[in-house]
């Protein structure tokens, strides 16, 4: 089947198998930072922008994107580097392995609620699974930058 999505601002056009998943067609147009974790929707390492709405890539066919324009963290390095530098800069991550998928769900909620609220994070963060920390972390993080930002 033939698809065209945009992909960090980048029009692709390809010739697809109609049981692709989406994680492995950004994957195959060289976006790494989508990481493969459960292929079950349940860990959010997979999570990019599509059409301005975070989603799971391990269970949307690459089919299903034609027409759509998608973000990775490939094409939103200023945001990412920012809000990952003060992340670290805060002690919130461990390992770093669940950070693409979390930092996808931040921006993603930052450009639909500039001041969320901690349950508003707390359901963003929901969709992230993370051995490491148990997201006290994460949240400390999260209300820090808020507060950094609003500060400015």
């Amino acid at each position: 089947m033939d698809i065209q999505v945009k992909i960090n601002g980048k029009l692709v056009k390809s010739s697809v198998d109609a049981d692709l998943i989406l994680l492995d067609y950004l994957r195959d147009n060289g976006c790494l930072s989508v990481k493969r974790g459960c292929e079950t929707s349940n860990c959010g390492l997979c999570t990019v922008i599509m059409d301005g709405k975070p989603v799971l890539s391990c269970s949307i066919l690459a089919v299903r994107a034609d027409g759509s324009e998608i973000y990775t963290l490939e094409g939103l390095q200023k945001e990412a580097e920012e809000f990952g530098t003060f992340v670290a800069n805060q002690g919130a991550e461990q390992c770093g392995f669940c950070n693409p998928g979390f930092i996808m769900n931040v921006i993603a909620m930052l450009r639909e609620n500039e001041n969320p609220s901690d349950d508003e994070i707390k359901e963003y963060l929901a969709g992230n699974l993370c051995r490491c920390s148990g997201y006290e972390g994460q949240f400390r993080a999260i209300k820090n930058f808020l507060a950094q930002r609003g500060a400015k």
